[in-house]
């Protein structure tokens, strides 16, 4: 199993590293070639403007709306989580548009305002420690989303069949499960095998 990291600014790194943790071969993709030989791709954290538009310079939002059309999974996180969004509040635009669900970028605050905490993960755990860095926020899932988590109230993490997303840094920590969960999804939609 070849599972990408889209390697145009974030934490490319950290999600490598726990994806080989989690069991899978892991590459940072750089090049829109690099995607045929994939089978799930990871959107990371970092700046959601910064990175649609090298996705746009690169041309890497028609070819994601291609991979996703194949039905591989791709998991994003923090700014990962808005390149995926239907609709982000406050903007009369998209990146990907890829799962219904309206987002608020920043939600938590500033990088002064980041903290972690314990969070309960359908069918990842029940004591999964999350990162929550200038966060956005789920504000609603469409009737085919999942929810997966909840932070106070307030959805942090959700599944649309082979979509994954949160709302906080799973790479920041030494927990695989969620990478874990993400690798699964990727078996489920490849019938691969993991380690």
């Amino acid at each position: 199993m070849k599972v990408g990291v889209l390697a145009l600014q974030g934490a490319v790194a950290e999600h490598i590293r726990m994806l080989e943790k989690a069991g899978a071969e892991a590459i940072p993709v750089k090049k829109v070639s690099q995607l045929v030989d994939i089978d799930g791709l990871v959107l990371p954290g970092g700046e959601s403007t910064a990175i649609g538009k090298l996705m746009k310079e690169y041309g890497f939002d028609t070819a994601l709306l291609e991979f996703s059309a194949q039905k591989k999974p791709i998991f994003g996180t923090c700014a990962g989580l808005i390149i995926l969004a239907r609709e982000i509040a406050g903007q009369d635009w998209v990146h990907l548009g890829l799962m219904d669900i309206k987002v608020e970028r920043n939600a938590f605050g500033r990088q002064r305002e980041s903290f972690e905490t314990d969070l309960v993960m359908e069918g990842v755990a029940d004591d999964f420690r999350a990162v929550f860095i200038r966060a956005p926020l789920i504000l609603n899932v469409g009737d085919k989303v999942e929810v997966i988590s909840r932070y106070k109230d307030e959805i942090v993490a959700a599944r649309q069949d082979h979509l994954l997303c949160a709302s906080f840094h799973p790479e920041l920590t030494e927990d695989a499960r969620m990478h874990k969960y993400f690798l699964s999804m990727v078996e489920q939609y490849r019938g691969v095998s993991i380690k």
